[in-house]
């Protein structure tokens, strides 16, 4: 069974910093890994995205150059590291895994998800 952890979420005033760690157990093979966030009210944002050997990423206009997505497979886990945070950033993260090397930015090319975490962003 696959399951995707995410960790590292919690309340952060606006200008900090914050890592995310999304854990990953069950998955074979080389897989692609990206993150999402669904703010309240809101529908599912794609924020970043890699793929499996770590060569390659892509970021939504909205976080580049604040969000750092990153992976570690000895570990089987993945990154988001967040500077900058603003108040808009508030949001349940989400990480999400695809049986394929390639990356993408659309939620419906992802096989797994991982129940996500809070990340409250104070002004």
């Amino acid at each position: 069974q696959v399951q995707l952890i995410e960790s590292g979420g919690g309340l952060v005033q606006a200008g900090g910093s914050l890592r995310l760690s999304c854990a990953a157990s069950g998955i074979f093979g080389r897989y692609a890994m990206g993150w999402f966030r669904q703010a309240p009210g809101k529908g599912r944002e794609f924020l970043a995205t890699i793929n499996w050997t770590g060569t390659s990423t892509y970021y939504a206009d909205s976080v580049k150059g604040r969000f750092t997505i990153s992976r570690d497979n000895a570990k089987n886990t993945v990154y988001l590291q967040m500077n900058s945070l603003k108040p808009e950033d508030t949001a349940v993260y989400s990480c999400a895994a695809r049986g394929i090397e390639g990356y993408s930015d659309r939620p419906g090319d992802y096989d797994y998800w991982g129940q996500g975490t809070q990340l409250p962003v104070s002004s």
